[in-house]
């Protein structure tokens, strides 16, 4: 299964990919770049700028800074990935940056998840804005 998240509210995304996960399909997730967050830029980025900050350097957590592995970060959180069958399910799972090589001439699976036009505020953050604002190259 190929789910576009152009447009589409990451907390929807990552549950819909972690119910499809866990009932044994492999799930590929193109432009995770253009997934949104919502809530105003200044309450998003304060949120995820304390996690990244949370911890040690040496001893973590990690919380990544490039938007594929954040979404990818997401879909975990909402996996049981410390049992087997969450650590399988989460192997099923691929996040990629624009549209891979590979995944070019196949068709991307149209899923009901709430995206940008469903949303009654219009603050929201892009997941590419946000991994930029982290530090990301």
């Amino acid at each position: 299964m190929i789910v576009d998240g152009n447009g589409k509210v990451l907390g929807k995304l990552a549950a819909f990919v972690a119910k499809k996960a866990l009932l044994g399909e492999n799930v590929d997730v193109i432009n995770a770049e253009k997934v949104i967050i919502t809530g105003s830029k200044k309450d998003v980025l304060e949120k995820y700028t304390q996690r990244r900050e949370r911890g040690t350097p040496s001893r973590g957590p990690f919380f990544p800074r490039e938007p594929h592995l954040i979404v990818k970060r997401a879909i975990r959180g909402m996996l049981p990935y410390k049992q087997p069958k969450g650590a399988v399910a989460f192997k099923r799972v691929k996040c990629y940056k624009s549209v891979p090589e590979k995944l070019k001439d196949k068709k991307a699976d149209d899923v009901k998840i709430k995206s940008v036009n469903d949303l009654k505020t219009k603050k929201y953050v892009t997941v590419e804005q946000l991994s930029k604002l982290l530090g990301a190259k």
